[in-house]
């Protein structure tokens, strides 16, 4: 059998440690003054029984921590239901993205009707109120603490709405001081419920319901200065084969491309929805950005051709290196308020996902950088990081051989005058090594700054956030949701 190069990146992590001091090469800026936290699978076989895909393995916490140009690192697993019943029952106990427990007969009838999803939170990391929470694609966010990484429970909402499906990518606005988000509630009719909350408190409040026969699978969404945008690709599910079939969960999609792309455009204040309408058939994860101009509203997202990338991120494949043929591409839908049209233009040719921008500044507006991870080699995974410039073209992009680098996270500087002036931090995997690495770029240029060396090699993850610390609590300075 062959293995891929980058295995190493989806091998299970067993080791939780806590090091005060890491060895640093270069010069980490002293004005990192806070902590960037990360999020993953890191268990992927239980005595035996294995996950399936990617997005399947048990969450674990990373944290670095930065003071005065010397940095700190912890991990350590997310005391979630799914896996406190795995550890304790030696065995897989709930259905995740693409893996299904190991049921009796018994109890795959039980299952129709009090079936267990996963709270396996192993996305994103965010800030309610003065708790830092680790989310997934099912509702019940856990709450962590910021310095030990220990698991402290389910996060109460303290509200009335409910649903089997939500988003680990929530938007925050800044100028409103809230977060907004959806959730999908299957039904006879299912509906996508879409809801707004305050920085400081635990309670949702619905802005709009939308109603759909066949619901899509969205792992975000877009938000403009006005404006919430739902974009259903044509992934959809039948929600009584959901529940019926058996199968894990995504299994039950179907890609039907002959829908099209459904975008619903509603208004943050009132609920209005303002526009529906269809446009070309493609397929995505990350929205990018959006935001108003001349009457229409722009969507930025990483597109596929199809869904077809689901499927190359299964483990077996990827750990044997057969070739990632699906690219994603950064492609702009404009919207017209006054009439029908979508207009759709490929913003760049350059392969990427994992987008992010500076969130903070320019969320909902018109921005100019992207930045994500990509691929040097033609059909290996994610082993160089690239910088989109949308006005001036002047691409940036930092590659090593044997170097696999993660979501990259833009931290902007004090002083900052340019939108670009900061550093990204990226967790890089060096399979000639058999570690990782934090790199610290300059936003800018794509310079590197330093090296931070982790005690041992950390499985991909997804996402995180930076999050400064100041004078004062954990802040929103830099967070991207």
């Amino acid at each position: 059998m062959n293995y891929s190069p980058y295995r190493l990146g989806f091998t299970s992590l067993e080791t939780e440690t806590r090091i005060d001091d890491l060895p640093v090469q270069g010069t980490v800026p002293t004005w990192l003054q806070g902590a960037l936290f990360r999020n993953g699978p890191a268990k992927f076989e239980v005595d035996g029984q294995r996950y399936n895909h990617w997005f399947d393995g048990l969450a674990m916490l990373h944290r670095f921590a930065f003071s005065d140009g010397r940095v700190s690192y912890a991990n350590r697993f997310l005391h979630s239901r799914a896996y406190r019943e795995t550890m304790e029952l030696g065995r897989i106990s709930r259905r995740e993205f693409s893996t299904n427990p190991v049921r009796t007969p018994l109890q795959r009838v039980a299952d129709l009707f009090f079936a267990k999803f996963t709270d396996n939170c192993s996305v994103n990391i965010s800030k309610f109120g003065d708790e830092l929470v680790a989310l997934t694609e099912t509702p019940r966010p856990f709450r962590f603490d910021p310095e030990t990484l220990e698991t402290l429970g389910v996060y109460d909402y303290q509200d009335g709405l409910s649903g089997h499906v939500s988003t680990a990518h929530l938007h925050f606005d800044f100028q409103r001081m809230r977060h907004y988000g959806y959730l999908l509630e299957f039904g006879l009719q299912s509906r996508y419920h879409l809801y707004s909350m305050a920085a400081d408190a635990g309670r949702r409040v619905r802005v709009a319901t939308v109603p759909v026969r066949k619901p899509a699978y969205m792992h975000s969404f877009g938000m403009t200065e006005r404006y919430l945008i739902l974009t259903e690709f044509p992934l959809v599910v039948n929600p009584l084969k959901l529940r019926l079939s058996g199968k894990s969960f995504i299994r039950n999609y179907e890609w039907e491309p002959e829908r099209g792309i459904h975008f619903h455009v509603i208004d943050k204040e009132t609920g209005r929805l303002m526009k529906s309408v269809r446009s070309s058939p493609y397929f995505g994860f990350h929205h990018v950005n959006a935001f108003e101009e001349d009457g229409e509203v722009v969507v930025d997202i990483v597109t596929y051709p199809d869904a077809g990338v689901i499927d190359m991120l299964y483990l077996d494949r990827l750990r044997s290196g057969q070739p990632l043929t699906a690219l994603g591409k950064l492609t702009r839908f404009r919207i017209d308020l006054g009439g029908k049209n979508v207009a759709i233009e490929t913003l760049s040719e350059t392969p990427m996902d994992f987008p992010r921008i500076d969130y903070r500044n320019r969320a909902g507006q018109p921005y100019r950088y992207v930045y994500g991870v990509g691929s040097e080699i033609p059909g290996n995974f994610n082993d160089k990081l690239v910088k989109l410039d949308l006005e001036g073209r002047q691409n940036a992009s930092w590659h090593r051989n044997g170097c696999y680098p993660g979501e990259p996270v833009f931290v902007s500087a004090p002083d900052a005058l340019r939108e670009d002036d900061g550093v990204i931090l990226s967790v890089v995997l060096d399979a000639r090594k058999e570690t990782s690495f934090l790199l610290i770029l300059t936003a800018s240029g794509y310079e590197e700054l330093a090296r931070v060396e982790a005690p041992h090699a950390i499985p991909f993850g997804f996402h995180g956030n930076y999050l400064n610390e100041g004078n004062g609590p954990l802040s929103f300075r830099t967070l991207h949701s």
